[in-house]
């Protein structure tokens, strides 16, 4: 790996040839904002210039809690180029979720968007009036280094409850290369639009920073836009690419029955997995193929369908070239856990103060995912699940710990458990199995207030005796199977 590299420089190296380039347009019912690659680089820089002015310095966490705006992509990437630590999170999360966080990386400061919730000691606050105010300062300089060095940090759900904080390397960016035509198909005459938000590490890879490392256009519907207008906004400004989760695609499907997109080349999935049936809709309603990738925030994406390579049905697709990742056992026609090599360069540095967890992960040099699958003789990987409890909810992977730790102070609730469930075909929830004699009402309320939206219950069901093991805990796998054989 090299000694002198940074992630911004290499992300917005083609900014100064394509200066006047279309490089983000945030898309609204009408109209749209849009930035050009010179403004967008002058902007990054500028942040990053702002950042060092305002007394940070290299190695501050700075905690990003940033609405789907402009703001999120030059924070993030203007801390970067001088060597501070930016943290994206949801700006969903509540004041409890982001101060556990907060706590965890004793954070130097916030970025923070009116409205948004902080945590309780957010250090020096920096709001969006100020960060854009940086765009007129003198550019930074890039800060130079080894691209082994961390660049950035993300939170996942930890199994045990606590979001875990992810550490990433510059190297990053070089791993994500492999997706280009592993997964994407993207070319410099692209534009794709991601239905997402900013915040989400699929919409920042994959809706923002490849386009541009590519040269591409980067399309981004705001807040204000609902699922149903999306098909018109890729007909108004002639989107080549489409990516969003499987919720999406569905939701639009539900509005639209036939589409007419005569640029769209095809669609890409991620965070979820895609159902048959969905992808055979679409394809339908619009002539396109859906690409699928498979993931983690541990090494974001590498199996996937694309372009060259699509997928067979009901197959994850194919380990992207060059990506050292295995099922092991290996071997055709065995069921093993998918795994990835200490030298993956997309790969994490390991879990923020969390020694003993990053090296339980590791068997020898691999690092075990949990999740299940199979490589048929094509070497297309067929999935099987996870071998936890994790749920997934939009995409997101929640705890069922959390959501428990969240509720079970609750007068009344008695046992608890969380799980996912299905509630129609390619469609599940978290629901939340209880077997007290609370108010649903009073669940309901409590979950609004201490869990973001995602991970609040959509189902709630008393249970007098909830299923246990023979060492006494909670039963969640059997209590799925009985959920199912009782719809």
């Amino acid at each position: 790996m090299s000694d002198h590299f940074n992630l911004t420089a290499h992300v917005l190296a083609r900014a100064v040839d394509l200066e006047d380039k279309s490089a983000l347009q945030i898309l609204k019912p009408s109209g749209a904002e849009r930035w050009q690659y010179g403004r967008l680089l002058s902007a990054v820089r500028g942040a990053g210039a702002g950042f060092l002015a305002a007394g940070l310095m290299p190695g501050d966490r700075v905690l990003l809690r940033l609405g789907n705006t402009t703001d999120f992509p030059i924070a993030f990437l203007g801390a970067i180029a001088v060597g501070i630590i930016p943290v994206p999170t949801s700006a969903q999360l509540t004041g409890p979720e982001i101060t556990k966080m907060a706590q965890q990386l004793d954070i130097t400061a916030t970025v923070a968007q009116d409205g948004v919730a902080l945590p309780d000691q957010p250090g020096i606050l920096i709001s969006t009036e100020e960060l854009r105010g940086f765009e007129a300062l003198p550019p930074c300089d890039y800060a130079y280094g080894s691209s082994d060095r961390l660049a950035y940090i993300i939170f996942t759900s930890g199994s045990a409850g606590l979001p875990r904080a992810v550490c990433h390397a510059h190297r990053a960016i070089l791993a994500r290369h492999a997706m280009y035509d592993g997964w994407y198909g993207l070319r410099e005459t692209d534009r794709l639009l991601h239905a997402g938000a900013f915040n989400w590490t699929y919409t920042l890879g994959t809706g923002l920073l490849d386009p541009w490392t590519m040269g591409a256009t980067a399309l981004i519907p705001s807040a204000a836009v609902r699922p149903d207008q999306i098909p018109l906004l890729l007909k108004r400004v002639d989107a080549t690419i489409f990516a969003a989760v499987p919720g999406v695609y569905r939701q639009i499907l539900k509005a639209h029955s036939s589409l007419a997109l005569p640029k769209l080349r095809h669609g890409l999935s991620a965070g979820e997995k895609l159902p048959t049936a969905l992808r055979s809709a679409w394809h339908d309603a619009t002539g396109t193929p859906i690409h699928e990738a498979f993931g983690m925030s541990e090494c974001s994406t590498f199996i996937s369908g694309s372009p060259i390579r699509p997928s067979p049905e009901d197959t994850l697709g194919f380990i992207q070239p060059d990506r050292k990742v295995r099922i092991a056992p290996q071997g055709s026609d065995n069921d093993g856990e998918i795994q990835i090599h200490r030298d993956e360069p997309g790969l994490f540095l390991g879990y923020w103060g969390a020694k003993d967890e990053t090296t339980a992960r590791f068997d020898g040099d691999w690092f075990r995912t949990g999740d299940m699958a199979r490589m048929d003789a094509a070497g297309a990987v067929h999935y099987l699940g996870r071998n936890d409890d994790m749920m997934n909810a939009g995409g997101f992977r929640v705890s069922p710990i959390e959501v428990e730790n969240a509720l079970q102070h609750i007068d009344d609730i008695g046992d608890i458990a969380a799980i996912e469930v299905p509630v129609k075909p390619g469609v599940t929830v978290i629901a939340l199995a209880y077997s007290g004699g609370v108010d649903e009402t009073v669940l309901i309320a409590h979950a609004q207030e201490t869990l973001a939206r995602y991970k609040q219950p959509r189902i709630y069901r008393q249970i007098l005796t909830l299923p246990r093991n023979a060492n006494g805990k909670i039963d969640r796998r059997k209590l799925r199977q009985d959920w199912a054989a009782s719809h």
